[in-house]
């Protein structure tokens, strides 16, 4: 499947310390920025953290129910290979970093089965990373 790269621009309040988080945890390319906003290779795709004061979103996500768990909407992430997102999990985990969930297999044994773990970045964005052991399910009912 051949995709085209994304472009999401992301509100933070503290771009230092946003900027700090996406080097330092995922080890993310940075591309142009200014003092107010810096572009990031984020696995491929154009990430850009934008200065904007504190919202209340950020103070406290929405969340709804899936599979057991409190998923926070809005939230953005990225689908990796599995062996790629088991690298990730444990890495996050050896920093321990505090996960809104922790990594998991979600619908174990149904279509549409997925690696995922849920975390804020310090601003209090919500990122998803996942995984699927057939890609051709990723839009399966």
């Amino acid at each position: 499947m051949s995709l085209s790269p994304f472009h999401l621009a992301i509100p933070v309040y503290d771009v230092a310390l946003a900027r700090a988080f996406y080097n330092d945890v995922f080890g993310l390319e940075e591309g142009r920025s200014s003092e107010q906003w810096v572009d990031f290779n984020f696995f491929g795709h154009q990430l850009v953290i934008h200065e904007q004061p504190k919202t209340p979103g950020q103070e406290s996500a929405h969340t709804n129910p899936v599979d057991g768990h409190n998923v926070p909407v809005p939230h953005f992430g990225v689908i990796l290979e599995w062996d790629e997102w088991e690298a990730l999990a444990e890495r996050l985990k050896a920093r321990d970093t505090q996960f809104v969930i922790e990594p998991y297999i979600r619908f174990k044994g149904e279509v549409g089965e997925q690696a995922t773990m849920f975390l804020l970045d310090p601003c209090g964005n919500a990122l998803e990373f996942k995984a699927f052991k057939d890609m051709s399910q990723v839009f399966a009912k």
